[in-house]
């Protein structure tokens, strides 16, 4: 039984992944679908990007290049070229240890704020501080002798991010470390002060780790305002394997409530494995940044980002679109067994006239590949597959059983922005289940 979503369904990544069982006679100038950049081949983990003027500045968690290294580039896809520590001077309340996820932001005067993750020699617990620069290169200057948020009842607190609303106003949003005690993760928003570091009022909990995916982990927050509504990115599971991933949720209103995405955004499945565990996600313009695993090093990688109806879409990343929501016709929807309550599972296409039509959205114009989930058990059968009322071309599925649901590929051109798929009759009779954009 495929579940309906509570969130619109073409809109959010699938959480797993059905490898591709066939190939497919498809439009001869696709090409297969394009994977994330790694733009930074080295550990440059949970990265943090901001635009000054034409040059991209990145920011990092400790590594071999620093406290907090800084990297820049002239565009951003590169080439990027890491440029050393950002914050040479350790605050005093900070002990040894590594300094997590910053996240730099321009202030209304000019400066360059940052805030970061440290550990806390009063505490035992990663604290979060702040610093200041006039470039956004550094050296950042602590401010302060002690952290700016420093909860050890809850665990500490963690990986700050900056937002600014439409109304100009200044937020912190953060975790609270309570995976590292046995307490509730919760993603909080604390507004500011136009320096970044005066708090206005009291906390608001957006979203808390409630899910079975996410191991009791959610972090990496990232607020982004779109005309429609807020989307908050976060990261889930265990940030040192492949199971991590990004997620987000969305609200009409600042403070909540926020409804999380039926399916992740991004899982190591749904990029077909270019990047392994990929999280850490901070966005910039039409583009997202993230860290994967490539050996004992997180690499930075980037994607192009797309939204559709205000949802994020990631370029590479499986997005799926089931087939009984599409426009029908002479289509037989089939239902499960407990009958039409539950909810329709496959469109049958079945006579010389019938078709059904899938709209997918793409982020930016290219080739994708098509992922398409398929029923055939008279034989091998073929549709006639339409992309946006012109280009054609004849899709094969071999013959596997009625029961047994399985993948072919099509190499498909997508416009920026939807797009609509017809699957027409041509030979004999298969279901379609979803497709699966990447």
């Amino acid at each position: 039984m495929r579940l309906l979503r509570r969130l619109p369904l073409v809109l959010a990544a699938v959480a797993a992944w059905l490898p591709a069982a066939g190939t497919a006679s498809a439009d001869p100038a696709g090409a297969a679908s394009v994977a994330p950049t790694a733009v930074v081949s080295a550990d440059f983990p949970d990265p943090d990007v901001l635009q000054v003027g034409s040059t991209f500045y990145a920011y990092s968690t400790s590594s071999w290049a620093g406290r907090v290294p800084v990297a820049s580039a002239p565009s951003a896809t590169g080439p990027w070229t890491v440029r050393g520590d950002a914050l040479p001077a350790k605050p005093s309340w900070a002990g040894n240890g590594g300094f997590w996820a910053p996240d730099v932001s321009r202030r209304a005067d000019g400066r360059y704020l940052m805030y970061f993750t440290g550990p806390s020699t009063a505490t035992g617990r990663m604290c979060i501080g702040a610093a200041v620069s006039s470039s956004p290169l550094g050296p950042f200057q602590p401010l302060g002798s002690a952290p700016l948020v420093c909860n050890a009842s809850e665990g500490g607190d963690i990986d700050p991010s900056s937002f600014v609303d439409a109304d100009g106003r200044r937020y912190l949003i953060y975790k609270n470390d309570g995976n590292a005690v046995g307490r509730p993760t919760i993603l909080w928003l604390q507004q500011v002060q136009a320096d970044g570091v005066t708090f206005v009022g009291g906390r608001s909990e957006l979203i808390r780790n409630d899910r079975p995916e996410e191991a009791g982990v959610i972090e990496a927050p990232v607020l982004v305002k779109r005309p429609s509504q807020y989307v908050l990115f976060y990261a889930g599971g265990s940030y040192g394997g492949s199971g991590y991933f990004t997620s987000y949720a969305t609200s009409r209103s600042l403070t909540g409530p926020y409804a999380k995405a039926y399916r992740p955004l991004m899982t190591t499945a749904t990029l077909d494995g270019a990047v392994q565990g990929p999280g850490g996600a901070d966005v910039a313009g039409d583009r997202v940044f993230f860290h994967g695993w490539v050996g004992n090093a997180r690499w930075m990688y980037t994607a192009d980002l797309g939204w559709a109806n205000d949802y994020p879409v990631v370029r590479g990343s499986r997005v799926r679109y089931e087939a009984e929501r599409g426009s029908l016709h002479n289509a037989m929807v089939r239902t499960g067994a407990a009958g039409a309550s539950q909810g329709a599972v496959a469109a049958k296409i079945d006579y010389s006239d019938s078709w059904v039509d899938i709209t997918v959205f793409a982020p930016v114009t290219g080739d994708y590949t098509a992922h398409v989930a398929y029923a055939a058990g008279y034989g091998d059968a073929q549709h006639l597959v339409t992309v946006n009322g012109s280009a054609q071309f004849v899709l094969s599925y071999p013959n596997r059983g009625w029961d047994n649901w399985t993948q072919v590929r099509a190499d498909v051109r997508l416009v920026a922005g939807w797009n609509t798929l017809r699957f027409q009759h041509h030979v004999r009779w298969a279901e379609l289940d979803y497709i699966e954009v990447a």
